[in-house]
């Protein structure tokens, strides 16, 4: 074994890169500055990375059982495939890839963890070398004895495995080094071969060495010495580089033998599939558990390198039977590869991870599948049928109401002193709210006769060639709700109704209340043989995960706090979202505002339940209240109410001692807290709720009917009302029977969306032997575009 220790913080930067660019005498100075600026280009600065703290302390003997337990691992392992580590054209190194793999190597290493790096590219660097050094030589010669006209006729002979290895040793090192430097890490090569492990003395020796290297916080970076080793076997896609098989295992076997928590394995491909990588039905494994191989079709190997996936599976079993946790991933995704490792290491659904314990359920995407199945099945049923499973549901909500209130008490008794006062009255429930959401799941099963499958136009487009567009449901949701158990069998009427399947992902303080719920949806659905159409996720599954399932997911329904909203609308990936991300609601009293109305709109909007995303947030009010009895009045309550207020800018110039200021006039409160502003007329209230409202729902005060048509024609939000209150905005309150939300968008559906807002369009045409051929300027036929009556609607 041979053991070389390069210090960044002991030699100086254009020293340490020396060993790697002497090409040839003529071009020493000249390729030194162009591969330092190279290298230097593609690191990114230190000040950017941020420093985190985590724990980092379990004991080694038995891997990770989920992904999310991954941010746990202090020593870690990441190989690097020859895919990764090479060029597209196979001679020479990706600097870009290798500068973002070390800064996620450096930025683990720097929150306390112990990484090591296995890594191949020694033989293709040393290709790199000795090719410039041969093609200058071959010039020099030519052009000395043969003339310009034959340099066009050099061939590169091929070149020896372990000449290319020794060449490109040192290189390779040297490169890593000078990148690592950018972080103040510093690194040591550890090169080994196949003997090493078998002397035993040699194997005390090796493991000695990393664990002191990893003690002083250096990195190690570990390869097999191909210069002394016996030549891997051709292949036609690169002579000579070094076997990922032999990599693969000398990853697998140095985490065992260093007790390491995790190995992560990057290669060219996203990770394990059930069927080669590219074919039709190819699906990627995001768990693999001993025992499947027989289920795994291998297809060929990578572009580089002697192995294949199936060495990689081989080598990942052995080192899982060792205790060390392993996760296979693409390395070379220009899209994924800048954080490829830092996203494992935080649980993120990369790759395939390998798992001892396999879950008692399915898996998302397996719910996913069931989803999509059981709502296409749905959607076939008569509408008499979908309700009479809505009526089945509601009845169950009142029928079983001690269970849901045992079940609530047991997530409200876990929640105390856990969650915040406004969260912790969403999460409970009531005989009261059971009763009002078994009102509003009938009225769903009432409204819901003609949704799915009704003839919202008609057109004959020519002679027995009648076109009609027709309700279908969206396809698939994913309903994610945080704290709000009653929001569960609201969802599910309207999926039901709608003919969609559903996936549902509660937050865990509702664990208990939202598994019987779902139990009881799930009893209701079983009586016409659908019940696998709505899924609750109870899998470990992270909600940016979720939104990765583009091709199982068609719309995204956020219930829950802004931030929910915010990170949900950032995470999802080519999946629709609806919903708000803030609830930042206004009310305007006018100069003409009745005093009777206004103390009593002002206390239902803010304090009948301040949590809500409907509850008042910002009052505004004209300047010539100020002062007024009105004005007291209205202080007096909000005192009462134990409300407290924060005054706006323009507010608190009208006041000797005023109120705390405002840190934000676009705040959410969620709770007994009011922003309080002044304004000199409608418009002015107008422009503030355009400026800093969020599209919620924003009201008018006023006895004036032309300002308060004004008001209601120039605000432009999902809701705006005239002397109501804010509360009002509310799929139950519109009679729509409930909502999945509100929505803020401005395509499909906005403000409370109820069953209407679940469906979409599909066109069905009808023909006899129709070709377009026949409407030419010389066919036989002629559009008529007639409109036809449409079938009546059934409002009963």
């Amino acid at each position: 074994m041979l053991s070389q220790v390069y210090c960044s913080r002991f030699q100086p930067f254009r020293q340490r890169l020396l060993p790697w660019v002497q090409f040839s005498a003529l071009s020493r100075s000249r390729a030194a500055d162009r591969i330092q600026a190279s290298a230097i280009r593609h690191v990114r600065s230190w000040s950017n990375i941020p420093f985190i703290t985590v724990p980092l302390s379990r004991a080694h003997g038995k891997s990770f059982a989920h992904r999310s337990e991954l941010k746990h691992a202090k020593r870690i392992v990441v190989k690097l495939g020859s895919a990764v580590v090479t060029r597209g054209d196979e001679c020479g190194l990706a600097l870009g890839r290798l500068a973002s793999i070390v800064e996620q190597v450096s930025v683990l290493q720097n929150q306390g963890r112990e990484m090591m790096l296995v890594t191949s590219g020694a033989v293709a660097f040393g290709k790199q070398r000795l090719r410039h050094e041969i093609l200058l030589s071959q010039s020099v010669r030519q052009a000395l004895h043969s003339g310009q006209n034959q340099l066009k006729e050099m061939a590169i002979p091929v070149l020896e495995a372990r000449a290319c290895a020794a060449a490109g040793q040192s290189g390779l090192m040297a490169l890593y080094e000078a990148m690592f430097t950018q972080y103040s890490i510093c690194a040591a090569q550890i090169l080994v071969t196949n003997l090493d492990f078998h002397d035993e003395q040699k194997r005390r020796n090796l493991n000695g060495t990393l664990h002191e290297l990893l003690r002083m916080n250096i990195v190690p970076i570990v390869n097999t010495n191909d210069a002394v080793v016996p030549p891997a076997e051709p292949n036609s896609d690169l002579q000579g580089v070094i076997s990922v098989k032999d990599n693969d295992s000398l990853a697998a076997r140095l985490a065992v033998e260093m007790k390491t928590d995790l190995l992560i394995v990057l290669s060219d491909v996203e990770g394990l599939f059930d069927s080669p990588p590219g074919s039709d039905d190819a699906k990627l494994i995001d768990i693999f558990y001993p025992g499947d191989q027989q289920s795994v079709t291998f297809g060929t190997k990578s572009r580089v390198g002697m192995g294949g996936m199936e060495a990689k599976v081989k080598a990942a079993l052995w080192a899982l039977q060792g205790g060390t946790s392993v996760v296979i991933a693409n390395g070379t995704h220009p899209k994924v590869s800048g954080h490829v490792i830092t996203d494992i290491v935080e649980g993120k659904k990369v790759g395939t991870f390998f798992s001892e314990v396999k879950p008692a359920g399915p898996t998302v995407e397996q719910q996913g599948e069931m989803a999509r199945s059981g709502g296409r099945m749905l959607a076939t049923l008569e509408p008499e049928q979908r309700a009479e499973i809505i009526h089945h549901l509601a009845d169950l909500l009142t029928d079983q109401r001690d269970e849901i209130l045992l079940a609530n008490k047991k997530d409200l008794e876990e929640a105390e002193g856990r969650l915040a006062a406004p969260l912790l009255k969403r999460l409970s429930l009531s005989t009261s709210k059971l009763n009002s959401l078994a009102i509003g799941l009938r009225q769903i099963a009432a409204s819901s006769q003609d949704s799915v499958g009704r003839v919202l136009r008609r057109t004959r487009i020519a002679k027995n060639l009648e076109l009609e567009q027709v309700t279908v449901p969206i396809g698939v949701l994913l309903v994610i709700f945080e704290s709000r158990p009653d929001c569960l069998p609201q969802v599910a009427a309207l999926a039901i109704a709608s003919g969609n399947g559903l996936l549902l992902k509660g937050g865990k303080e509702a664990t208990h209340s939202n598994r019987i719920l779902h139990l009881l949806a799930q009893e209701a659905l079983s009586i016409h043989g659908v019940k696998e159409a709505i899924q609750l996720v109870n899998t470990r599954e992270e909600v940016e995960d979720l939104c990765r399932l583009d091709k199982m997911i068609d719309l995204i329904i956020p219930r829950g706090s802004s931030q929910l909203v915010r990170d949900i609308q950032k995470a999802a990936k080519g999946i629709p979202v609806m919903g708000h991300s803030e609830g930042i609601c206004h009310m305007y009293v006018d100069s003409e505002a009745s005093v009777d109305k206004v103390t009593r709109l002002v206390r239902d909007s803010k304090c009948e339940y301040p949590a809500a995303c409907n509850a008042l947030e910002t009052l505004l009010i004209h300047r010539d209240l100020l002062r007024t009895p009105l004005f007291d009045q209205i202080i007096d309550m909000l005192r009462v109410e134990q409300v407290k207020i924060h005054a706006g800018p323009k507010f608190a110039s009208y006041l000797t001692f005023s109120p705390s200021e405002v840190k934000s006039l676009r705040t959410e409160y969620g709770d007994l807290e009011l922003c309080i502003e002044v304004v000199d007329s409608v418009q002015e209230a107008i422009d503030h709720i355009h400026k800093y409202g969020s599209s919620h729902t924003d009201v008018i005060i006023t006895e004036n009917e032309k300002t308060a048509e004004f008001f209601l024609q120039h605000v432009d939000s999902a809701c705006v009302f005239w002397n109501a209150s804010t509360r009002f905005s509310d799929g139950y309150r519109f009679g729509l029977g409930a909502e999945v939300g509100i929505s803020t968008s401005r395509i499909h559906a906005r403000g409370p969306v109820g069953l209407e807002g679940l469906l979409t369009t599909k066109w069905l045409l009808r023909g006899q032997d129709h070709v377009v051929s026949d409407f030419s300027e010389h066919g036989s036929l002629k559009y008529l575009h007639e409109n036809l009556p449409v079938p009546q609607r059934n409002t009963n």
